[in-house]
């Protein structure tokens, strides 16, 4: 039987692997790297170099693959979720029947968490509904970006007895944020905390965390929203990509 590891390797920083994924990286045959362009090639060399620190006397190999995209502009968001979904669970079927023998270990590194915000245990599992290969898996947590972000603001995620919501940019923007105290937004690719209407909130911003090219901002959105968006801009300029998640915090009353 195949067998795949789905292995959260952190938010950037090298140092944000558990234990568990270095034990979990030392028994994979094949690493299935998803490539995302030449301007996100740096995200496949994080991955490579956290296999060449943490991997000791064990022979391994790498296999790149294009990750699909989801079509951009006037279609609904749903389904073009859903069409990538497909596009990404054909790719996955074709290295897992190619490029592994039966009895191997194939590993996916997954940015964060695997349960957070994406898609590598959803189309596992459709996978095997489908009947195409058989294998199991394992998952192997990792620390998040909202952990990275609140540690590095040195702040709680949760206010003393208060609930926190974590939702999407594109969710903020319409309007469809709850009620919760602290939120936290992810996948923003429209500076969307410019539509909170109380600019007194608090905002806890940050960018690259765990690498290098980290930046943080905090305070309240009068005061910061512009320095925000300036910044947000120049570095997707500088970097042709941007990854970034804030906690928004209402007021203490």
């Amino acid at each position: 039987m195949k067998k795949l590891l789905v292995i959260g390797i952190g938010a950037g920083n090298p140092d944000y692997i558990t234990m568990q994924a270095v034990k979990a990286l030392n028994r994979v045959d094949v690493f299935f790297l998803m490539e995302k362009g030449e301007s996100k090639s740096q995200l496949i060399e994080w991955r490579r170099g956290i296999c060449e620190r943490y991997i000791s006397d064990r022979d391994y190999r790498v296999v790149e693959a294009h990750s699909p995209e989801r079509a951009r502009g006037d279609v609904d968001y749903k389904t073009s979720v859903d069409d990538l979904n497909l596009a990404k669970q054909q790719t996955f079927e074709r290295l897992i029947n190619e490029e592994m023998a039966d009895g191997q270990c194939g590993g996916f590194l997954v940015w964060g968490d695997p349960a957070l915000y994406d898609s590598t245990i959803r189309i596992l599992q459709a996978i095997l509904a489908s009947g195409v290969c058989a294998f199991e898996f394992e998952v192997i947590p990792g620390i998040t970006s909202v952990q990275a972000l609140t540690a590095q603001h040195k702040v709680p995620l949760n206010q003393i007895g208060q609930s926190v919501e974590i939702t999407t940019g594109r969710r903020l923007a319409a309007g469809q944020a709850g009620e919760a105290d602290s939120v936290v937004v992810m996948l923003d690719a429209q500076d969307a905390y410019r539509q909170v209407a109380d600019q007194e909130t608090d905002i806890y911003w940050g960018a690259y965390l765990g690498t290098p090219d980290e930046i943080l901002i905090s305070g309240k959105l009068k005061d910061v929203a512009d320095e925000i968006a300036r910044v947000r801009h120049a570095a997707r300029e500088a970097n042709g990509w941007i990854m970034d998640t804030y906690l928004l915090r209402k007021p203490e009353k």
